[in-house]
């Protein structure tokens, strides 16, 4: 470890006295023959997502997939906690060569815990570059500034200490991207990586546009991107060609047939305008092909079919439109009532919309409405007539409904794929001898909608949603995490969307925040395990929540973003026992946070300020379970055990309830249950305490090893393979019982229970009937809640052991 930072600190002292002032930004640092740039402000973020993307998954097999995989391993080892460039180029040998770029930080690159590292100082114009081996890996790196750059190509790394800034083109691209997405990708002009991404071959990306910037999210069924596009208009890029035209709604999906491939659709507001442009990037005679067909034509598509193709026309006046095609009457078939015509110029499409379109053998054509319909094709022809009348074309279909939550309504042009169109582009960009058959990927989408001198730029890939029936359970998610899980994960409140996000600690103490698209939001290492569960309150009083919770020596407050709140965590020398207990009182946010150490109890504000008023003396035994707050009749109540005593306090921490009898108590929790402080003894029965001291006992025929729950009239009951609940009692299979959750959601009561050995998770209603389709695959407890803005309830429990899954309940 010393080896390695010495060199670099020393480069820090020597760049600092040749700094390039104009350089201010990562991307001055980019190598100027970069093609592609990823960049990210959540990379252990952007590293779970891409482990647990579906497609990524399944493309992960193929060799390309597996090549760049390889050549990326030593980023595993980079642990920026800002901005983190990831720079693609190919050298004179069209190698791939990267290059990452990050503001220099003393735990960037942490040495000591890689496996078979080695390291050497070299010397380039009295600059120091270090050479780092992993493995047979090796990589380049150098600071400059209190910038580090490191690249698989030493080449790249010489050339960077007198590279200039970027230029403004890249820059102004650059900054349209945002951070709150996993990841933002740039695309320079002429990028060898990416040839086209149509199902025409002849839109090749590189002559279609020159910069993009897309923001992608990147969900565990589906990546999702938006962003712009921007050419120049001294270049021919045909992005241009819908320069100073409206876009208009787009409609061909109303006349394609589900069982197509796909449909490509151009729309305009002004087909006048669009021709003129179109004009720069075709080279023939626009006076022979000068026809009133498009006058009123605001859309032009092309719908796929294998190798067939037909053209359509979407007009907004099809009697003029009709008018255009007099020559044209010449009647060939007739289908469910439908005129088929022969057309005599069936090389027109190509010719005056090349290179959008490159169809020339439309030798008929049919009208549908407002719909002009031209193939070579009449099956093809047949196929769209009768979709289109039995109400079956893509328009109609979930896989096309649940795209256009994505997309907007209006695009300038707009291709829709299924997984066969898929397929054809991704053996178009990459090794076409692969196998990227990708059958649950029937659509995909990507859009362009032309604005003032740029494109905005919508897209996604998307997974087939299965058909949900009604009381059945569905799987949402499986989240895979870096390592095994340490707790169970819960549901915390999203302050933003309102909704529901997950929470999860691995047995690195690694805390992750999830969103319930399945989004690993942030990762955080913390000092320990997370004790219990973790709280949330309201610190500043407007509507932001922040998390708080203890490990054995700190108690943590973290924001939205997983950043700790000034002035937590607080740090205690002697160990904390139990779960941090969290108190607002009279429902004002004025929270008190109630930590256990031992017989010991502190009291603490949410500024992280002593409660000077809390008074309790210590126990005389060990508490053993948390601290719980009740309020009866007007009066707070702070009630726990000792191994042979309920202790009962006032908010100052004094006694406010003197208990009459002594007994030996379980570990249970403390619960208010039919107006008393109800727990269990270590014998299993029942005792329940009024707020005058009395006691109660009852036989509830529980073995020593047994779990209690309860709300304030149901009480729940586990031991060994028997749940009661209320009084009815249903035996289980014999297996390793988790503690019962016990939920009370719209006025219903749910209990849970989860046979550890069998991995199954059971749930029932207050009545004990078990629902219907459960039990189902689970390895821990759940957590079960309304998470989303829909009436259906979900649950998370443990997967395999580095695995959370998500389930609906229909």
């Amino acid at each position: 470890m010393r080896f390695f930072w010495i060199p670099l600190l020393l480069i820090v002292l020597i760049s600092c006295n040749e700094a390039n002032s104009k350089r201010s930004d990562l991307l001055d640092y980019t190598p100027k023959n970069t093609s592609v740039i990823i960049k990210t402000g959540q990379f252990n973020g952007l590293k779970s997502s891409i482990k647990n993307n579906d497609l990524l998954n399944q493309l992960s097999e193929t060799s390309s997939y597996k090549g760049l995989e390889v050549s990326l391993k030593n980023l595993d080892y980079f642990k920026p906690s800002n901005d983190f460039l990831i720079c693609f180029s190919k050298d004179q040998n069209d190698s791939l060569q990267y290059a990452v770029i990050a503001k220099f930080e003393k735990n960037l690159f942490e040495t000591d815990s890689i496996p078979n590292y080695m390291e050497e100082s070299l010397t380039y114009d009295k600059k120091t570059i270090t050479k780092s081996t992993i493995n047979d890996a090796t990589f380049y790196s150098t600071v400059i500034d209190s910038t580090f750059f490191a690249s698989s190509s030493k080449t790249l790394v010489e050339a960077v200490f007198e590279q200039r800034p970027a230029d403004s083109e890249l820059k102004k691209i650059y900054n349209t991207t945002t951070n709150d997405k996993a990841f933002s990708v740039i695309l320079k002009p002429e990028n060898p990586f990416i040839k086209s991404i149509f199902i025409q071959d002849s839109l090749p990306l590189n002559h279609f546009t020159e910069y993009i910037a897309l923001d992608v999210e990147m969900h565990q069924n589906n990546i999702q991107f938006n962003g712009i596009t921007q050419a120049n208009d001294s270049t021919e890029s045909i992005i241009n060609s819908f320069k100073g035209t409206v876009p208009q709604e787009n409609q061909i999906q109303h006349i394609t047939p589900s069982n197509s491939d796909g449909f490509l659709s151009m729309t305009f507001d002004s087909f006048k305008t669009f021709d003129t442009n179109l004009q720069h990037f075709r080279h023939t005679d626009t006076l022979i092909m000068d026809t009133p067909l498009f006058n009123d034509v605001i859309e032009i598509g092309v719908i796929y079919e294998d190798d067939k193709r037909a053209v359509v026309l979407n007009s907004i006046d099809v009697i003029a439109t009709n008018d255009a095609l007099l020559n044209d009457q010449s009647l060939t078939d007739t289908y469910r009532e439908v005129k088929i015509y022969d057309f005599s110029q069936p090389e027109l499409f190509q010719q005056k919309f090349s290179p959008l379109i490159s169809f020339n053998k439309a030798t008929n054509y049919c009208v549908i409405d407002q719909f002009f319909v031209f193939t070579n094709d009449k099956a093809l022809l047949q196929n769209i007539i009768s979709n289109y009348q039995n109400k079956t074309t893509l328009a109609e279909k979930d896989l096309y409904k649940n795209t256009k939550e994505a997309i907007s309504d209006a695009a300038s042009l707009l291709q829709f794929n299924n997984s066969g169109a898929l397929k054809s582009i991704l053996n178009r960009n990459f090794d076409a001898s692969e196998d990227y058959n990708l059958p649950n990927y029937n659509a995909s989408a990507i859009q362009f909608i032309y604005d003032t001198n740029f494109a905005h730029v919508n897209g996604i890939l998307q997974k087939n949603k299965t058909k949900i029936h009604q009381n059945t359970i569905s799987e949402v998610l499986n989240i895979k995490l870096d390592h095994q899980l340490l707790n169970d994960p819960q549901f915390v409140k999203n302050h933003i969307t309102k909704q529901l996000d997950i929470v999860v600690q691995d047995v690195n103490n690694h805390l992750y925040l999830i969103s319930n698209k399945g989004k690993i939001l942030w990762k955080k290492q913390l000092q320990g395990p997370v004790l219990g569960q973790i709280e949330q309150i309201d610190m500043y009083k407007n509507g932001r929540l922040q998390l708080a919770f203890a490990t054995p020596n700190h108690v943590y407050v973290l924001d939205r973003n997983g950043n700790e709140v000034k002035p937590f965590p607080l740090k205690f020398n002697d160990k904390i026992t139990q779960p941090l207990a969290v108190y607002d009182y009279d429902k004002r946010k004025n929270y008190r946070l109630l930590v256990t150490q031992g017989k010991n109890l502190l009291m603490y504000d949410a500024r992280g300020k002593s409660i000077k008023g809390f008074k309790f003396s210590g126990a005389k035994e060990t508490i053993i379970s948390k601290p719980e707050h009740f309020r009866r009749s007007g009066k707070d109540y702070i009630v726990f055990k000792t191994k042979d005593k309920l202790h009962i306090l006032s908010r100052t921490g004094k006694t406010r309830v003197k208990t009459k009898t002594h007994n030996s108590f379980s570990e249970a929790p403390v619960f208010l249950y039919n107006n008393n402080f109800t727990t269990t003894t270590d014998t299993g029965d029942l005792i329940s305490t009024d707020t005058r001291g009395g006691v109660s006992i009852k036989n509830l025929n529980l073995s020593k090893d047994h779990s209690l729950a309860t709300t304030s009239k149901t009480l729940v009951a586990q031991t060994e393979n028997k749940l009661t609940i209320k009084d009815k009692t249903t035996e289980l299979d014999f297996g390793q019982y988790s503690k019962p959750g016990l939920f009370y959601i719209n006025n219903k009561i749910y209990v849970s229970t989860t046979d550890i050995h069998a991995n199954k998770v059971y749930l029932f209603d207050s009545q004990s009937e078990l629902l219907p389709n459960f039990p189902v695959y689970g390895n821990g407890p759940m957590a079960l809640e309304n998470i989303d803005k829909d009436n259906k309830l979900e649950f998370v429990t443990k997967g395999e052991n580095n695995s959370i899954i998500l389930y609906q309940i229909n």
